[in-house]
Formats: C-alpha cells, sequence, structure tokens
C-alpha cells in the first residue's frame, strides 16, 4: 500500500549539502538550471516529486549521490502512527 504524499518518510539533506560545500540555494539553482523556488520546495520537505533529470543534476554539482541527499526516516517517525499500526 503505498503512503499518502502528505504522509512521506524522506528526509532532504540539501541543506547540510550547501553547508559543506559553501554554496547557496541560489548558486546550486543557477548550475543545475532550476529555480531556487522549486529547489526550496525540494529542501524544505515539500515536494512531491523530483525528476530523475533534476536529481542528476544536483548530485553532479554537489559532487553526491541520491543517498546522501534523500534519506527514508524511519516508519513511526513523522506520521504519528506507531511502526506495527500499518
Amino acid at each position: 500500500m503505498a503512503v499518502p504524499a502528505h504522509e512521506h518518510r524522506i528526509a532532504c539533506d540539501l541543506d547540510r549539502l550547501l553547508t559543506v560545500r559553501g554554496m547557496s540555494l541560489a548558486q546550486l539553482a543557477s548550475l543545475v538550471g532550476v529555480t531556487v523556488a522549486n529547489l526550496s520546495v525540494l529542501k524544505n520537505g515539500r515536494a512531491k516529486a523530483v525528476r530523475f533529470s533534476t536529481l542528476t543534476a544536483i548530485c553532479d554539482v554537489l559532487e553526491c549521490t541520491p543517498g546522501d541527499l534523500l534519506t527514508v526516516l524511519p516508519k513511526d517517525a513523522g506520521t504519528g502512527l506507531p511502526a506495527d499500526s500499518e
């Protein structure tokens, strides 16, 4: 059964990666070719989807892997439900 979009457990570590690289969101947006607004949605965990081409471009610029950028939180994190209640 799919998790409803409002209950996804994907965390984005874009802030941390930008800090480590000494890069601003605006610089990344320019290098990736997307708007700051779109990256902000991703960075703040409000994205419902991300194109593989955008993910690839972000990873190329930040010299990271998708696993460095995105993390799956435990089942009981963020949903308010115990892990065994699904």
